[in-house]
């Protein structure tokens, strides 16, 4: 009996061309060092735990040198992991579900943004493209921390638009200002 070929359809499947195999392949978190230094890391710490003195938002960066190799050989997309990053580092459990993750995955060059429901509601698609968009010329030049800077200090702006915090008000760091670096 034949199988019918009209069936739900698989995952999709990233595409990857050998190159970027081999870069997945050999990164490992100390490749991260070679773009983002431990001044580097510091300053873009104080650049969150600063933008978070305004606001009642959580911003939490992730910085990760390749896939791990389930994800590698399912084919996910950058996207797919970024989802799964908010989900572990637990970006989606603030008070105001108005947190935020700035995902840099370097083995493909890419960025991601995932933000939580209450965030997401106030900023439409061409806006979070837009801010992706921006870091890309910066990333292609090797400048790291200016790109995941001037993407703060963009979800800076927009969280102290949307969540703003009266002088009385304290946020209470939800999440760790850090970089998270895999």
């Amino acid at each position: 009996m034949a199988k019918d070929k009209t069936s739900t359809p698989g995952p999709i499947r990233f595409q990857r061309s050998w190159q970027q195999w081999w870069h997945h392949l050999w990164s490992d978190r100390s490749d991260i060092a070679h773009v983002l230094g431990d001044e580097a890391l510091t300053r873009l710490e104080a650049r969150i735990t600063a933008s978070e003195q305004g606001h009642s938002g959580e911003i939490r960066l992730c910085v990760e040198a390749a896939l791990p190799w389930r994800y590698l050989r399912e084919g996910a997309s950058p996207r797919t992991r970024a989802l799964s990053v908010f989900s572990k580092l637990r970006v989606w459990d603030t008070e105001h579900n108005n947190g935020v993750l700035v995902y840099l995955l370097l083995a493909d060059r890419a960025i991601e943004i995932v933000a939580d429901r209450a965030l997401h509601r106030h900023i439409d698609p061409a806006q979070w493209q837009a801010l992706v968009e921006a870091m890309q010329p910066l990333l292609r030049e090797g400048r790291h921390e200016a790109a995941l800077l001037h993407t703060i200090g963009a979800l800076d702006e927009a969280l102290r638009h949307w969540f703003p915090l009266s002088a009385s008000q304290r946020n209470p760091n939800e999440l760790p200002n850090r970089a998270d670096l895999r």
